[in-house]
Protein backbone atom coordinates (compact mmCIF):
# COMPACT_ATOMS: atom_id res chain seq x y z
CA UNK A 1 0.00 0.00 0.00
CA UNK A 2 0.97 3.57 -0.77
CA UNK A 3 0.65 6.76 1.20
CA UNK A 4 0.58 9.61 -0.66
CA UNK A 5 -0.26 11.57 2.11
CA UNK A 6 3.18 10.51 3.70
CA UNK A 7 5.02 11.69 0.79
CA UNK A 8 7.47 14.50 1.24
CA UNK A 9 7.07 18.15 -0.95
CA UNK A 10 9.62 18.34 -3.60
CA UNK A 11 11.28 21.14 -6.02
CA UNK A 12 12.01 20.21 -9.37
CA UNK A 13 15.32 22.10 -10.70
CA UNK A 14 14.79 25.29 -12.23
CA UNK A 15 13.77 25.10 -15.86
CA UNK A 16 12.32 21.33 -15.47
CA UNK A 17 9.97 21.08 -18.47
CA UNK A 18 6.20 19.59 -18.27
CA UNK A 19 3.69 18.78 -20.38
CA UNK A 20 1.84 16.34 -22.32
CA UNK A 21 1.96 14.25 -25.05
CA UNK A 22 -0.54 12.35 -28.12
CA UNK A 23 -0.45 10.63 -31.16
CA UNK A 24 -2.14 11.81 -34.25
CA UNK A 25 -3.90 8.69 -34.99
CA UNK A 26 -5.21 8.44 -31.55
CA UNK A 27 -6.71 11.77 -31.46
CA UNK A 28 -7.13 13.06 -34.55
CA UNK A 29 -9.75 10.94 -36.80
CA UNK A 30 -9.83 9.95 -39.65
CA UNK A 31 -6.94 8.81 -40.59
CA UNK A 32 -8.08 7.13 -43.59
CA UNK A 33 -4.83 6.75 -45.44
CA UNK A 34 -2.95 4.75 -42.72
CA UNK A 35 -2.23 0.61 -42.26
CA UNK A 36 -4.04 1.06 -38.62
CA UNK A 37 -7.37 2.43 -39.91
CA UNK A 38 -7.24 -0.27 -42.75
CA UNK A 39 -6.64 -2.88 -39.90
CA UNK A 40 -9.51 -1.27 -37.62
CA UNK A 41 -12.31 -1.33 -40.96
CA UNK A 42 -10.44 -5.53 -41.51
CA UNK A 43 -10.13 -6.64 -37.98
CA UNK A 44 -6.77 -7.71 -38.53
CA UNK A 45 -3.55 -7.21 -36.75
CA UNK A 46 -3.50 -5.85 -33.17
CA UNK A 47 -7.35 -5.35 -34.00
CA UNK A 48 -9.12 -8.89 -33.60
CA UNK A 49 -10.83 -8.15 -30.61
CA UNK A 50 -10.96 -4.42 -30.64
CA UNK A 51 -14.52 -3.40 -29.59
CA UNK A 52 -14.00 0.28 -31.40
CA UNK A 53 -12.41 1.50 -34.62
CA UNK A 54 -10.93 5.02 -34.58
CA UNK A 55 -13.58 6.94 -36.53
CA UNK A 56 -13.57 10.57 -35.77
CA UNK A 57 -11.67 9.66 -32.39
CA UNK A 58 -11.40 13.17 -30.93
CA UNK A 59 -11.65 15.16 -33.65
CA UNK A 60 -8.53 17.27 -32.80
CA UNK A 61 -7.92 17.51 -36.80
CA UNK A 62 -10.68 20.06 -37.00
CA UNK A 63 -10.54 20.90 -33.56
CA UNK A 64 -6.75 22.05 -33.40
CA UNK A 65 -7.43 25.87 -32.14
CA UNK A 66 -9.22 24.95 -29.23
CA UNK A 67 -6.81 22.33 -28.25
CA UNK A 68 -3.43 24.74 -28.28
CA UNK A 69 -6.12 27.02 -26.29
CA UNK A 70 -6.55 24.44 -23.76
CA UNK A 71 -3.07 23.25 -23.62
CA UNK A 72 -2.33 26.89 -22.51
CA UNK A 73 -5.35 26.48 -19.99
CA UNK A 74 -3.78 23.81 -18.75
CA UNK A 75 -0.06 25.17 -18.02
CA UNK A 76 1.37 23.06 -19.93
CA UNK A 77 5.19 24.27 -21.59
CA UNK A 78 5.66 21.46 -23.85
CA UNK A 79 3.55 18.78 -26.04
CA UNK A 80 4.66 15.73 -28.08
CA UNK A 81 2.43 15.28 -31.26
CA UNK A 82 2.95 13.37 -33.99
CA UNK A 83 2.86 14.52 -37.94
CA UNK A 84 0.66 11.36 -39.70
CA UNK A 85 2.90 10.48 -42.61
CA UNK A 86 -0.42 8.87 -44.23
CA UNK A 87 -1.71 12.30 -44.15
CA UNK A 88 1.43 13.64 -45.98
CA UNK A 89 2.15 11.03 -48.45
CA UNK A 90 -1.41 8.77 -48.62
CA UNK A 91 -0.30 7.35 -52.11
CA UNK A 92 3.31 6.80 -53.12
CA UNK A 93 5.17 10.05 -54.01
CA UNK A 94 2.25 11.76 -54.09
CA UNK A 95 2.34 14.83 -51.15
CA UNK A 96 -0.49 16.60 -49.60
CA UNK A 97 0.21 20.24 -49.18
CA UNK A 98 -2.86 20.59 -47.67
CA UNK A 99 -1.86 18.22 -44.54
CA UNK A 100 1.73 19.83 -44.93
CA UNK A 101 -0.36 23.07 -44.09
CA UNK A 102 -2.62 21.97 -41.79
CA UNK A 103 0.36 20.69 -39.46
CA UNK A 104 2.26 24.13 -39.77
CA UNK A 105 -0.77 25.98 -38.34
CA UNK A 106 -0.61 23.99 -35.34
CA UNK A 107 3.07 23.84 -34.82
CA UNK A 108 2.68 27.84 -35.47
CA UNK A 109 -0.44 27.87 -32.91
CA UNK A 110 2.07 25.87 -30.44
CA UNK A 111 4.73 28.31 -31.10
CA UNK A 112 2.79 31.39 -30.30
CA UNK A 113 1.73 29.82 -26.97
CA UNK A 114 5.47 29.51 -25.62
CA UNK A 115 5.13 26.13 -25.60
CA UNK A 116 7.66 22.99 -26.79
CA UNK A 117 7.09 20.61 -29.17
CA UNK A 118 8.20 17.21 -28.89
CA UNK A 119 7.70 15.79 -33.01
CA UNK A 120 7.52 12.15 -33.35
CA UNK A 121 7.60 11.02 -36.90
CA UNK A 122 6.35 7.68 -36.88
CA UNK A 123 3.99 7.05 -33.87
CA UNK A 124 3.21 3.45 -35.04
CA UNK A 125 1.24 4.33 -37.95
CA UNK A 126 2.33 4.26 -41.24
CA UNK A 127 0.66 5.11 -45.33
CA UNK A 128 -0.73 1.59 -46.05
CA UNK A 129 1.15 1.84 -49.30
CA UNK A 130 4.14 1.53 -47.06
CA UNK A 131 2.62 -1.09 -44.95
CA UNK A 132 2.14 -3.20 -47.69
CA UNK A 133 5.46 -3.43 -49.01
CA UNK A 134 6.67 -4.76 -45.26
CA UNK A 135 7.14 -0.99 -43.65
CA UNK A 136 9.66 -0.49 -41.22
CA UNK A 137 9.89 -4.45 -40.92
CA UNK A 138 11.85 -4.25 -44.15
CA UNK A 139 15.44 -2.25 -44.58
CA UNK A 140 14.83 -2.21 -48.27
CA UNK A 141 12.03 0.37 -47.69
CA UNK A 142 14.49 2.89 -46.02
CA UNK A 143 14.50 4.88 -49.42
CA UNK A 144 10.93 5.47 -48.96
CA UNK A 145 11.25 6.83 -45.57
CA UNK A 146 14.50 8.79 -46.54
CA UNK A 147 12.53 10.65 -49.67
CA UNK A 148 9.97 11.69 -46.99
CA UNK A 149 11.92 12.90 -44.19
CA UNK A 150 13.59 15.13 -47.45
CA UNK A 151 10.09 16.23 -47.82
CA UNK A 152 8.75 17.46 -44.27
CA UNK A 153 11.96 18.12 -42.44
CA UNK A 154 12.61 21.30 -44.14
CA UNK A 155 9.20 23.01 -43.47
CA UNK A 156 8.84 21.39 -40.06
CA UNK A 157 11.98 21.95 -38.58
CA UNK A 158 11.88 25.26 -37.62
CA UNK A 159 9.15 24.45 -34.87
CA UNK A 160 10.86 21.40 -33.00
CA UNK A 161 11.86 21.61 -29.73
CA UNK A 162 13.05 17.85 -29.69
CA UNK A 163 12.78 14.78 -31.72
CA UNK A 164 11.03 11.35 -31.78
CA UNK A 165 11.95 9.41 -34.81
CA UNK A 166 10.16 6.30 -34.14
CA UNK A 167 7.95 5.22 -30.94
CA UNK A 168 8.35 1.65 -28.79
CA UNK A 169 9.55 -0.12 -31.53
CA UNK A 170 11.59 -2.34 -29.25
CA UNK A 171 8.40 -4.18 -27.90
CA UNK A 172 7.04 -7.76 -28.90
CA UNK A 173 8.90 -11.14 -28.60
CA UNK A 174 8.02 -12.92 -32.06
CA UNK A 175 10.93 -13.91 -34.12
CA UNK A 176 9.06 -11.12 -36.12
CA UNK A 177 9.50 -8.60 -33.92
CA UNK A 178 13.22 -9.36 -33.69
CA UNK A 179 13.03 -9.26 -37.48
CA UNK A 180 11.41 -5.64 -37.19
CA UNK A 181 13.79 -4.42 -34.16
CA UNK A 182 16.57 -5.05 -36.39
CA UNK A 183 15.17 -3.37 -39.05
CA UNK A 184 14.01 -0.39 -37.00
CA UNK A 185 17.28 0.53 -35.50
CA UNK A 186 18.45 1.42 -38.97
CA UNK A 187 15.10 3.28 -39.45
CA UNK A 188 16.16 5.38 -36.44
CA UNK A 189 19.65 5.55 -37.06
CA UNK A 190 19.12 7.11 -40.70
CA UNK A 191 15.87 9.36 -39.44
CA UNK A 192 18.89 10.67 -36.65
CA UNK A 193 21.46 11.38 -39.23
CA UNK A 194 18.99 12.95 -42.10
CA UNK A 195 17.62 14.93 -39.30
CA UNK A 196 20.61 16.75 -38.13
CA UNK A 197 20.98 17.54 -41.49
CA UNK A 198 18.22 20.33 -40.96
CA UNK A 199 17.86 20.50 -37.15
CA UNK A 200 20.12 21.21 -34.60
CA UNK A 201 17.60 20.30 -31.60
CA UNK A 202 17.89 16.52 -29.91
CA UNK A 203 17.19 13.43 -32.03
CA UNK A 204 15.55 10.03 -30.10
CA UNK A 205 13.06 7.58 -30.13
CA UNK A 206 10.66 6.67 -27.82
CA UNK A 207 11.44 3.62 -25.74
CA UNK A 208 8.75 2.20 -23.53
CA UNK A 209 10.90 1.03 -20.85
CA UNK A 210 9.42 -2.08 -18.84
CA UNK A 211 10.09 -4.04 -16.11
CA UNK A 212 10.51 -7.42 -16.39
CA UNK A 213 9.61 -9.39 -12.81
CA UNK A 214 10.84 -12.75 -11.95
CA UNK A 215 7.19 -14.37 -10.66
CA UNK A 216 9.22 -16.40 -8.44
CA UNK A 217 12.90 -13.85 -7.54
CA UNK A 218 15.07 -17.15 -5.82
CA UNK A 219 13.81 -19.80 -8.14
CA UNK A 220 16.15 -21.01 -10.79
CA UNK A 221 14.01 -20.26 -14.20
CA UNK A 222 12.07 -17.26 -13.65
CA UNK A 223 15.21 -14.78 -13.27
CA UNK A 224 16.64 -16.29 -16.63
CA UNK A 225 13.37 -15.61 -18.22
CA UNK A 226 13.46 -11.82 -16.65
CA UNK A 227 16.93 -11.44 -18.01
CA UNK A 228 15.85 -12.73 -21.66
CA UNK A 229 12.55 -10.71 -21.36
CA UNK A 230 14.87 -7.52 -20.70
CA UNK A 231 17.44 -8.03 -23.25
CA UNK A 232 14.73 -8.73 -26.01
CA UNK A 233 12.86 -5.55 -24.96
CA UNK A 234 15.64 -3.08 -23.26
CA UNK A 235 18.94 -4.17 -23.31
CA UNK A 236 19.36 -4.91 -27.12
CA UNK A 237 18.43 -0.71 -27.39
CA UNK A 238 21.04 0.40 -25.34
CA UNK A 239 24.17 -1.65 -26.31
CA UNK A 240 22.99 -1.11 -30.04
CA UNK A 241 23.18 2.86 -29.06
CA UNK A 242 25.93 2.45 -26.91
CA UNK A 243 28.38 0.11 -29.30
CA UNK A 244 26.54 -0.14 -32.60
CA UNK A 245 26.21 -3.57 -32.28
CA UNK A 246 22.98 -5.18 -32.65
CA UNK A 247 21.71 -8.61 -30.58
CA UNK A 248 18.77 -9.73 -30.64
CA UNK A 249 17.85 -13.36 -29.65
CA UNK A 250 17.77 -15.77 -32.60
CA UNK A 251 19.90 -13.69 -35.15
CA UNK A 252 23.89 -13.61 -35.97
CA UNK A 253 25.28 -10.55 -34.16
CA UNK A 254 26.37 -7.44 -36.69
CA UNK A 255 28.07 -3.79 -36.18
CA UNK A 256 25.92 -1.19 -37.88
CA UNK A 257 28.48 2.14 -37.08
CA UNK A 258 24.89 4.24 -38.11
CA UNK A 259 23.53 3.46 -34.99
CA UNK A 260 26.18 3.80 -32.64
CA UNK A 261 25.44 7.20 -30.32
CA UNK A 262 22.58 8.35 -33.08
CA UNK A 263 20.64 9.14 -29.64
CA UNK A 264 20.88 12.76 -28.27
CA UNK A 265 18.57 12.35 -24.87
CA UNK A 266 16.22 8.87 -23.45
CA UNK A 267 13.08 9.28 -24.41
CA UNK A 268 11.09 7.32 -22.15
CA UNK A 269 7.87 5.91 -21.74
CA UNK A 270 6.74 4.25 -18.84
CA UNK A 271 3.58 2.84 -17.11
CA UNK A 272 4.23 -0.84 -15.30
CA UNK A 273 6.16 -4.13 -15.12
CA UNK A 274 5.47 -7.24 -16.42
CA UNK A 275 5.70 -10.53 -14.53
CA UNK A 276 8.41 -13.16 -15.70
CA UNK A 277 7.27 -16.84 -15.61
CA UNK A 278 9.40 -19.43 -17.17
CA UNK A 279 6.67 -21.90 -16.71
CA UNK A 280 4.09 -20.14 -19.07
CA UNK A 281 4.98 -21.00 -22.98
CA UNK A 282 5.34 -17.66 -23.47
CA UNK A 283 7.22 -16.45 -20.41
CA UNK A 284 4.62 -14.14 -19.22
CA UNK A 285 3.08 -14.60 -15.92
CA UNK A 286 0.12 -13.06 -14.09
CA UNK A 287 0.43 -10.16 -11.53
CA UNK A 288 0.02 -10.93 -8.54
CA UNK A 289 -3.59 -10.55 -7.15
CA UNK A 290 -2.59 -8.39 -4.57
CA UNK A 291 -1.25 -5.57 -6.92
CA UNK A 292 -4.27 -5.49 -9.19
CA UNK A 293 -5.96 -2.16 -9.80
CA UNK A 294 -9.12 -2.92 -12.16
CA UNK A 295 -9.84 0.80 -12.93
CA UNK A 296 -11.85 1.01 -16.15
CA UNK A 297 -14.10 -2.26 -16.95
CA UNK A 298 -12.07 -3.58 -19.20
CA UNK A 299 -9.26 -5.95 -18.82
CA UNK A 300 -5.97 -3.56 -19.49
CA UNK A 301 -2.42 -4.29 -18.90
CA UNK A 302 -1.92 -1.21 -16.93
CA UNK A 303 -3.64 -2.58 -14.24
CA UNK A 304 -0.97 -1.69 -11.61
CA UNK A 305 0.96 1.01 -9.91
CA UNK A 306 4.48 0.37 -9.86
CA UNK A 307 6.57 3.50 -9.66
CA UNK A 308 9.84 1.29 -8.06
CA UNK A 309 9.79 0.79 -11.88
CA UNK A 310 10.85 4.16 -12.84
CA UNK A 311 13.30 4.39 -10.35
CA UNK A 312 14.87 0.91 -11.34
CA UNK A 313 15.17 1.69 -15.02
CA UNK A 314 16.20 5.42 -14.73
CA UNK A 315 19.17 4.05 -12.53
CA UNK A 316 20.64 2.52 -16.02
CA UNK A 317 20.66 5.36 -18.14
CA UNK A 318 22.80 7.65 -16.63
CA UNK A 319 25.01 8.79 -19.98
CA UNK A 320 22.55 10.82 -21.32
CA UNK A 321 19.95 13.33 -20.24
CA UNK A 322 16.51 12.00 -19.85
CA UNK A 323 13.02 13.41 -20.87
CA UNK A 324 10.27 11.23 -19.88
CA UNK A 325 7.65 11.44 -23.11
CA UNK A 326 4.56 9.09 -21.72
CA UNK A 327 3.69 8.26 -18.39
CA UNK A 328 0.38 7.92 -17.02
CA UNK A 329 -2.83 6.40 -15.52
CA UNK A 330 -6.15 4.61 -17.14
CA UNK A 331 -8.69 5.16 -14.84
CA UNK A 332 -12.17 6.14 -14.68
CA UNK A 333 -12.41 7.32 -11.22
CA UNK A 334 -9.80 10.35 -11.54
CA UNK A 335 -8.57 10.45 -8.29
CA UNK A 336 -6.23 7.34 -8.89
CA UNK A 337 -5.08 9.47 -11.21
CA UNK A 338 -3.98 11.98 -8.42
CA UNK A 339 -2.36 9.31 -6.67
CA UNK A 340 -0.38 7.92 -9.77
CA UNK A 341 1.20 11.58 -10.84
CA UNK A 342 1.85 12.14 -7.11
CA UNK A 343 3.68 8.18 -7.08
CA UNK A 344 5.43 8.78 -10.30
CA UNK A 345 6.90 12.12 -9.79
CA UNK A 346 8.67 11.22 -5.99
CA UNK A 347 9.48 8.34 -7.98
CA UNK A 348 11.33 10.76 -10.85
CA UNK A 349 12.84 13.05 -8.32
CA UNK A 350 14.38 10.15 -5.98
CA UNK A 351 15.98 8.53 -9.60
CA UNK A 352 17.24 12.47 -9.76
CA UNK A 353 18.91 12.18 -6.44
CA UNK A 354 20.69 8.99 -7.58
CA UNK A 355 22.00 10.64 -10.47
CA UNK A 356 19.77 10.00 -13.79
CA UNK A 357 19.78 13.99 -15.48
CA UNK A 358 16.16 14.09 -16.26
CA UNK A 359 14.83 17.47 -17.58
CA UNK A 360 11.08 16.79 -18.04
CA UNK A 361 8.05 15.03 -18.20
CA UNK A 362 5.63 14.65 -20.80
CA UNK A 363 2.39 13.03 -19.07
CA UNK A 364 0.06 10.39 -21.28
CA UNK A 365 -2.51 11.89 -22.20
CA UNK A 366 -3.25 15.43 -22.92
CA UNK A 367 -7.38 14.28 -23.62
CA UNK A 368 -8.80 10.45 -23.33
CA UNK A 369 -8.15 9.08 -26.72
CA UNK A 370 -8.44 6.00 -28.95
CA UNK A 371 -6.13 3.51 -27.08
CA UNK A 372 -5.69 1.12 -30.45
CA UNK A 373 -8.60 -1.09 -29.86
CA UNK A 374 -11.19 0.60 -27.81
CA UNK A 375 -11.92 3.57 -25.89
CA UNK A 376 -12.29 2.56 -22.45
CA UNK A 377 -9.07 3.32 -21.35
CA UNK A 378 -9.44 6.53 -20.30
CA UNK A 379 -5.94 8.01 -19.45
CA UNK A 380 -6.89 11.91 -20.22
CA UNK A 381 -6.24 15.44 -18.23
CA UNK A 382 -9.19 15.95 -19.89
CA UNK A 383 -12.46 14.05 -20.44
CA UNK A 384 -13.72 13.95 -23.75
CA UNK A 385 -17.41 13.38 -24.86
CA UNK A 386 -17.59 10.91 -27.69
CA UNK A 387 -21.05 12.55 -29.30
CA UNK A 388 -19.98 15.53 -29.09
CA UNK A 389 -16.47 16.07 -28.19
CA UNK A 390 -16.64 19.10 -25.74
CA UNK A 391 -13.43 18.90 -23.54
CA UNK A 392 -13.95 19.16 -20.00
CA UNK A 393 -10.84 19.63 -17.48
CA UNK A 394 -10.42 16.86 -14.97
CA UNK A 395 -9.52 17.08 -10.95
CA UNK A 396 -6.32 16.01 -12.09
CA UNK A 397 -5.75 18.51 -14.67
CA UNK A 398 -6.00 21.44 -11.80
CA UNK A 399 -3.81 19.21 -9.69
CA UNK A 400 -0.98 18.71 -12.57
CA UNK A 401 -1.50 22.42 -13.50
CA UNK A 402 -0.44 23.41 -9.78
CA UNK A 403 2.78 21.07 -9.76
CA UNK A 404 3.40 22.82 -13.09
CA UNK A 405 3.20 26.59 -11.53
CA UNK A 406 5.21 25.68 -8.49
CA UNK A 407 7.67 23.07 -10.13
CA UNK A 408 6.98 20.56 -7.72
CA UNK A 409 4.86 18.39 -5.45
CA UNK A 410 3.36 19.25 -2.09
CA UNK A 411 1.29 18.32 0.71
CA UNK A 412 -0.77 21.30 0.02
CA UNK A 413 -1.37 21.23 -3.19
CA UNK A 414 -2.32 16.92 -3.09
CA UNK A 415 -4.63 17.93 -0.23
CA UNK A 416 -6.99 20.46 -2.16
CA UNK A 417 -7.72 17.90 -4.45
CA UNK A 418 -7.67 14.44 -2.42
CA UNK A 419 -8.93 14.07 1.06
CA UNK A 420 -8.99 10.02 0.96
CA UNK A 421 -7.25 7.23 -0.90
CA UNK A 422 -9.42 6.11 -3.53
CA UNK A 423 -11.13 2.55 -3.35
CA UNK A 424 -12.49 0.24 -5.44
Amino acid sequence: MYDVFSLPDIQFPEGFLWGSGTAGHQIEGMNIHSDFWADEQAKTGIFVNADSVSGAACNHYEMVAEDVDLLTKLGHKAYRMSIEWARIEPQEGQFCEEAVQHYLDELQRLQEKNIKVFITLVHFTVPAWFARLGGISNPENLPYFERYLHYILPRIAPYAYAWNVLNEFNLGFTEAHFVKKRSALRFHARGYHIIKQYSDAPVSSAHAFVQYTPKRPYDAFDPVMASYLDWSANGFFLHAIRTGEILLPFTEGEICEEVKGSLDFWAINMYTRTMADARKANGFGERYRHKLLKMIPKDFYLEEMYPENMIAQLDRIHDRPIYITENGCSCDDDRFRIVYLSLYLNAIYEAMQMGADVRGYLYWSTMDNYEWGSFLPRFGLLNVDQNTFQRTMKPSAYFYKEIIENNGFSQDILRKYLQELPTL
